[in-house]
């Protein structure tokens, strides 16, 4: 599907491909990988042409849609939904020119909505906002509602909606929270076509793709399976490499000895020529340097408190007098190790903000040791940065006692070397800013670290030294990520945010995801219609009928009557929908076309009036026979 030969790219300074060549194979989900920085980004925009190449050359099949996630969806006052269905540009194309085509070209146009099965294209698009997070309620207010973070989602689904040939998706999970990473590993999984994503998530990469791609030293090198498969493979090519090393090292030593021994004497100056020209074409043996991969400084704190850290009794909390939380009853001990879970607005941060002592309780009681210390990073900090700060006056103001030489080797342990120390927070990568944070907010050896989306700017490398620096760390640990792979690491017990309450939950990641994609799957069983008519505000429902088994009959007959009235009204639809499909009657009979089309206005009319009669008539039997 993706042919790539003899790529080669220079920008900035620095030369991002030399000679890369790969070819991936028709229909292939691959996760493309590489450190930060490396040039994954970079390739997606040679691939859409956004960039040009120095040499070499990328092919796709000719006609190929290729698709990608733009940054953020713009705040239009379009609707959610009619955004999404506008992505599909065929059909949106069809749907308006059916508003002001000629009667000869309705019957084309009709044809082709059939054909590619528009009228379930709102059920499509309501399945995959779901699947984001997105409500029923939200599918009808405009996109300037919803703020950046969920425009993102917004374009997301878009892009999953479009279905193009050659999808490419760079890293999606990282505006989306644990229940949408794992909607998004299942939709993947399933994508009919072509895709390439950049991602940091190794669930997702583990569950979802079928090949991996490594970013590495200008070249591009596929292999077979998901990460697990690549750090396996990639671990043995490395070791027969340096077997191969080895045996060329003692080859090439024991040549060099021949020459320097016989070379000055005449009877052996042609053995010796003969060794000098093999050493010469012996390969070299350059030793591939990976990397080094700073680790994390989570320093445990120096003396353990009294069991429990943190109890709560019937706490409610929120903002303004208006609870977010209510009837918590928990406990968090010395050792534990708890994974939040829970859909956005669910109230995780609210529930992060009062164990870190931002947030007071409205009601109940919170008791806590006073001496504990609390260590708490959120992804907003990130944001909050200033831009003109330094990691060397961040540190200052951290370690205001310290010597300038502690202050520049601590951040040197985090990662931070001399040429960064001092270089402005908007000149940093997400990456090393996450790293500064995340040390800073451990560097008083607290006795809880609270980590919301700690994972967000961090490649697997980092995570996994995240990971090991974590399972280091002695304290008790409250763990808020999309990440499954850390939960999963991690945390030895979950509670989940749910229906206004924190709770403990009973089950393992596996449990959590198939209650998250069943959950997904039934609330989108029945999605909105796609332009739903301005109606004043609905009159209340009729009070329901008292029991009374002498209304069982005259309801039921009624029920029948009305379930009658519809089918027929549908096969009335039906039949004319059958007429419109002939695309020769806009040209034989025009006018008999331009008629046909109004009667299907009516008989719709009468089809919606038929179904609302037949579940008031349902609604009204039910309420009776279960009484009766």
């Amino acid at each position: 599907m993706l042919n790539i030969k003899d790529l080669t790219f220079d920008a900035w300074g620095r030369r991002f491909f030399d000679e890369a060549t790969v070819s991936l194979p028709q229909n292939a989900k691959v996760g493309l990988v590489g450190r930060n920085g490396i040039g994954k980004s970079t390739l997606f925009k040679l691939i859409m042409g956004e960039l040009t190449p120095g040499g070499g050359e990328i092919g796709t099949p000719r006609n190929a849609r290729v698709g990608q996630v733009a940054q953020e969806h713009p705040a239009t006052p379009v609707t959610l939904l009619e955004t999404v269905l506008e992505a599909d540009l065929e059909r949106h194309d069809l749907m308006t020119r059916l508003e002001t085509a000629e009667p000869e070209e309705m019957g084309e146009i009709w044809a082709r909505l059939i054909e590619i099965d528009a009228d379930s294209a709102p059920s499509r698009a309501a399945e995959i906002l779901i699947g984001l997070s997105f409500t029923q309620e939200d599918m009808h207010r405009p996109m300037s509602h919803f703020s950046g973070g969920w425009r993102m989602r917004v374009a997301l689904a878009a892009a999953l909606f479009s279905e193009p040939d050659f999808l490419l998706l760079d890293e999606p999970t990282n505006y989306l929270d644990m229940e949408g990473a794992l909607w998004l590993e299942a939709r993947l999984k399933k994508y009919p076509y072509s895709a390439i994503i950049i991602s940091h998530d190794r669930e997702l990469l583990n569950n979802s793709v079928d090949y991996i791609l490594h970013v590495r030293e200008g070249k591009l090198d596929l292999y077979t399976g998901g990460y697990d498969d690549f750090e396996r493979m990639r671990g043995e090519k490395a070791r027969l490499a340096a077997a191969t090393r080895v045996k060329i090292e003692v080859q090439r030593a024991h040549m060099q000895a021949f020459v320097d021994r016989f070379r000055a004497k005449a009877s052996k100056a042609t053995q010796a020529q003969s060794r000098l020209k093999m050493l010469q074409k012996l390969p070299p043996t350059s030793i591939s340097i990976e990397e080094r991969v700073a680790p994390f400084t989570l320093p445990s704190p120096a003396r353990p408190l009294a069991p429990p850290l943190i109890r709560l009794e019937d706490v409610a909390v929120g903002y303004d007098g208006k609870a977010v939380l209510r009837k918590l009853n928990l406990r968090l001990d010395l050792d534990d190790r708890i994974g939040l879970l829970g859909v956005n607005g669910a109230g995780k941060s609210t529930f992060a903000k009062m164990i870190a002592g931002a947030l007071e309780p409205m009601a109940g009681s919170m008791h806590r040791d006073r001496r504990m210390q609390v260590g708490w990073f959120h992804q907003h900090q990130i944001e909050a940065l200033d831009p003109t700060d330094t990691p060397l006056e961040i540190i200052r103001r951290s370690m205001p006692e310290a010597s300038e030489s502690s202050r520049r080797s601590k951040l040197a342990q985090w990662g931070l070397g001399f040429d960064k120390q001092e270089t402005t927070v908007a000149n940093l990568s997400g990456g090393e800013r996450a790293r500064l944070l995340l040390n800073q907010v451990a560097m008083s050896a607290p006795h809880l670290l609270i980590l919301d989306e700690p994972t967000n700017h961090l490649d697997i490398d980092s995570r996994r030294a995240l990971l090991d620096a974590l399972n280091d760390y002695s304290g008790a640990v409250i763990l808020i990520t999309h990440d499954r792979s850390l939960m999963e690491l991690v945390a030895d017990r979950l509670w989940l945010a749910m229906d206004g309450g924190v709770k403990p939950f009973d089950g393992d990641m596996d449990d959590y995801a198939k209650i998250v994609l069943d959950r997904v799957k039934q609330a989108g069983k029945s999605p909105p219609k796609e332009k739903p008519a301005e109606v004043a505000a609905a009159p209340p429902p009729p009070p329901k009928p008292a029991a009374n088994p002498g209304m069982v009959g005259p309801l039921k007959r009624k029920l029948e009557a009305a379930e009658a009235a519809m089918n027929r009204c549908t096969a009335e639809v039906a039949e004319i929908d059958h007429a419109l499909s002939d695309t020769s009657i806009y040209l034989r009979e025009a006018a008999r076309a331009t008629e046909l089309s109004s009667k299907r206005e009516k008989a719709q009319a009468r089809l919606d009036k038929a179904e609302a009669e037949w579940i008031a008539a349902a609604e009204a039997y039910d309420a009776v026979a279960a009484g009766a």
